[in-house]
């Protein structure tokens, strides 16, 4: 099973739209508010910080970069050539590798982890926007690049985030800026249950060991000034027999 093409297309169309400046799209923020503060829930529960980590979903490679100051090898992917092309324009030094991957795909799955071994994942905000019946599909293929050795970090929309974007989307004068692309181009976030999450990664044969709430910072402010935030769950997932607590 692959993505559909109206949301390859959507994707398409919406990174070719994008401006290049930072903080342009509404999820791009500093990664220091983003991947940082994830990183610091999910570095202590890695078995080998050495494997190869894969930024799933990469877009313009903005917290790709980040990891790739701190792990060996790091590769962004992402269903959208458009949002690569901005990736490598914005890396010309080549801090990090980026490659074109349908992750619900898994023949291109299973040849990435042939090609790579076990990894370690990154995954922000991919899954609550997919076409529904994509998403077990995209966790499977997760669970393939993670094989036995390796840790996945999902951050999600947590269900009270339904209630946020409902609002800025009702919003008189229209949704902020920044995300007004996003529901242009069809790629507005769709439902993921809190419950639903834990039971994607049981079906794909991953266990959970560690989960919590954090907002999911965003690059666009309300009115009176204020950063917005979305309410999000993360999820730290790996094979159970591999299963270790973070020391003490």
């Amino acid at each position: 099973m692959s993505v559909t093409r109206r949301y390859r297309e959507a994707w398409e169309g919406f990174w070719r739209e994008a401006s290049a400046e930072p903080g342009a799209v509404f999820w791009d923020a500093e990664p220091v508010l983003t991947v940082g503060p994830h990183l610091a829930l999910f570095e202590p529960y890695l078995t080998d910080p050495a494997l190869p980590l894969v930024d799933l979903g990469c877009g313009n490679g903005t917290q790709t970069r980040y990891l790739a100051d701190r792990f060996p090898h790091v590769l962004g992917v992402d269903l959208s050539a458009a949002a690569l092309d901005h990736a490598r324009r914005a890396d010309p030094a080549g801090q990090a590798a980026y490659r074109q991957l349908d992750a619900a795909a898994k023949e291109e799955t299973q040849a990435l982890h042939a090609e790579l071994g076990d990894t370690n994942v990154y995954l922000r905000g991919v899954l609550h926007q997919c076409d529904p019946d994509d998403r077990q599909s995209l966790v499977d293929g997760v669970a393939t690049l993670v094989g036995d050795r390796g840790r996945a970090c999902l951050v999600e929309l947590s269900g009270a985030a339904k209630a946020v974007l409902a609002s800025l989307a009702g919003d008189p004068d229209g949704p902020p800026p920044k995300l007004a692309p996003v529901f242009r181009h069809g790629i507005a976030p769709g439902e993921v249950s809190d419950e639903a999450l834990p039971e994607y990664l049981r079906s794909a044969g991953l266990t959970v060991l560690a989960s919590g709430q954090l907002p999911l910072t965003t690059t666009e402010y309300r009115p009176d000034g204020t950063r917005i935030e979305l309410p999000s769950r993360w999820v730290v997932a790996g094979r159970a027999t591999t299963v270790q607590q973070p020391p003490q």
